[in-house]
């Protein structure tokens, strides 16, 4: 199926449960910025919309409707996904305004929604980088693909813990954080090394790897 039947058979469907504002909301909301992200990062990442929905009614710590671009609901999941503009989120934004936006994020974060927001520029120009930070997001709630196992569980953990750390990962982060010896620290570093997914750096007397550098592979594995 190609993405316009598909894009379009999404909408009309959600139009079809709604109505009144709710209704107009979707048929006026869901433009330019959301189709884009419709095309360039969720389609060419998860090839369907399940779960997806467009123009979700909210409502904020003061009781008031707010409808997001997208919510994403799947088991107990609630993500929040916003697509926002530099002109009417940044440029022509006011002190009030910036304070209700911050106030309602928090909130949901509160009532169990998960926000993340891309802004438009990146999803018109540069999605892969879209594509791959909310694989990232994905990937922590889904159960979906191949078997798990303690070596990929652990593998995973050790790329998180390099985006988090954001340098070099040393063997000691690893023994630390997952609470295994040096030597089980040691051999799942130089594994995946073996894999792409991180690259050895040597120390002043070029002998021994200290470091390790995580890869973009790794991360597109997340």
């Amino acid at each position: 199926m190609t993405f316009e039947r598909a894009h379009a058979e999404f909408i009309s469907y959600h139009l079809q449960q709604r109505t009144g504002e709710r209704r107009g909301r979707l048929e006026r909301g869901h433009r330019e910025a959301e189709i884009l992200f419709c095309r360039n990062v969720w389609w060419v990442l998860r090839g369907n919309f399940d779960g997806l929905h467009p123009e979700y009614e909210v409502l904020d710590w003061r009781g008031n409707p707010y409808f997001c671009d997208f919510v994403w609901i799947a088991r107990a999941v609630r993500l929040i996904i916003e697509i926002k503009g530099f002109g009417p989120h940044v440029r022509d934004m006011d002190r009030q305004k910036y304070c209700r936006e911050l106030n309602r994020e928090t909130f949901l974060s509160a009532m169990g929604y998960h926000v993340i927001s891309f802004a438009y520029d990146d999803v018109a120009h540069n999605p892969e980088l879209c594509i791959t930070l909310l694989r990232m997001v994905l990937s922590r709630y889904q159960a979906d693909g191949p078997p798990v196992t303690v070596r990929s569980v652990t593998e995973r953990e050790i790329i998180r813990l390099a985006c988090r750390l954001a340098r070099p990962i040393r063997p000691i982060d690893v023994t630390e954080h997952l609470r295994i010896n040096h030597r089980t620290a040691v051999g799942a570093l130089k594994s995946m090394c073996d894999k792409g997914l991180f690259t050895s750096v040597t120390g002043a007397n070029r002998k021994y790897n200290v470091k390790y550098e995580l890869t973009q592979s790794a991360i597109q594995c997340l």
